[in-house]
């Protein structure tokens, strides 16, 4: 496997800036990569603090084209919003699969997050994204809270 696909054009910058933050997760990160380390998860290997173009996302699944997203409070802002949203069509151009979580569904729900984990991976084994017909299906996803 190409490094340029794995990775899509990454600097050397940022994979340094990976290596730092994969040295300071914060808790709600540890407690998720503690269940997608290792190939945990039906196999599918999740690298954490991930390079992909000019970006670093939490974790990367190569094979599922799977990106997952922790998200603190900051992300309530207006402003980080748009940069998600922003960063998000980005990805998306790469094909990519991006499902973001709140910090208080890590703490207080990890079964429920591992499930739509595994939802979403299975939904990737089904091909690439289309468009349905009559309805648009967007890539980038925020899972609702209960």
């Amino acid at each position: 496997m190409s490094g340029a696909l794995m990775f899509y054009g990454a600097s050397p910058k940022i994979f340094e800036m990976a290596k730092e933050l994969r040295n300071r997760l914060t808790e709600p990160e540890k407690i998720l990569w503690e269940k997608l380390r290792l190939s945990k998860i039906d196999g599918y290997r999740f690298k954490a603090q991930h390079p992909i173009s000019e970006f670093i996302v939490d974790f990367y699944c190569h094979k599922a084209k799977l990106i997952i997203e922790i998200d603190g409070g900051y992300h309530n802002k207006s402003e980080q919003r748009e940069y998600d949203l922003n960063r998000s069509n980005i990805l998306n151009e790469f094909g990519l699969r991006i499902i973001r979580f709140k910090n208080e569904d890590v703490l207080n729900r990890i079964d429920f997050v591992i499930e739509e984990i595994k939802r979403n991976l299975i939904l990737n084994e089904r091909g690439p994204f289309r468009e349905q017909k009559g309805a648009r299906r967007m890539m980038a996803t925020r899972v609702p809270l209960l």
